[in-house]
């Protein structure tokens, strides 16, 4: 299936050593004929890391899309009311997100804008990538599996010696989980 014309929002969340993956999903989303608005978290949005500077990373997701950056929640709140997108894809969702969406929490751009999407029963895809996955995130993750129009990107542990609760979904099956939620299904197997 092609995702031509497929409107996806990208909202990308705090995972700053998961940016490089995210930003070549989007390049194959874009590829593959997907029309992209970056949605980012203010903390996403405005934080220097180690792994690059935040002016940089957002010019680069600027440049990929063509469009502006939504990073506020007044700048999210219409994504509701408008039902322009398609689909969301929070990549990378880290554990403090999937808390919030999985407990209704809309203090940041980015829960703001799947609050705002799922109210249409549109889909919603959770590219995971956390530290504390089988941790505190663990019965967030269990509810959000549970809940209609919530998909994931299949995940596995990513360093079990060294980081024993940390999950990372397989950034490779990100279209491939699109196009199966679009369908209303889940990709499997679920857990790598």
């Amino acid at each position: 299936m092609s995702l031509e014309g497929v409107k996806i929002g990208v909202a990308i969340t705090g995972s700053f050593c998961s940016f490089e993956k995210t930003y070549k999903a989007m390049e194959d989303l874009v590829k593959q004929g997907a029309d992209l608005y970056p949605i980012m978290s203010a903390t996403a949005y405005k934080t220097d890391t180690k792994f690059g500077l935040s002016k940089d990373w957002n010019e680069k997701f600027m440049n990929l899309t063509g469009k502006s950056i939504v990073n506020t929640i007044e700048g999210a709140e219409p994504i509701g009311p408008t039902a322009f997108l398609d689909i969301i894809v929070v990549m990378p969702c880290t554990g403090n997100t999937i808390a919030k969406i999985a407990n209704g929490t809309t203090d940041t751009s980015v829960t703001m804008a799947c609050k705002a999407h799922v109210r249409n029963l549109k889909p919603i895809v959770v590219a995971m990538a956390t530290n504390d996955g089988l941790g505190s995130t663990l019965r967030n993750l269990a509810t959000l599996l549970n809940k209609k129009d919530i998909f994931f990107v299949p995940f596995g542990q990513d360093d079990w010696v060294k980081k024993s609760n940390s999950l990372v979904c397989d950034f490779e099956l990100i279209g491939d989980t699109v196009e199966m939620a679009l369908k209303d299904k889940q990709i499997q197997p679920v857990l790598l």
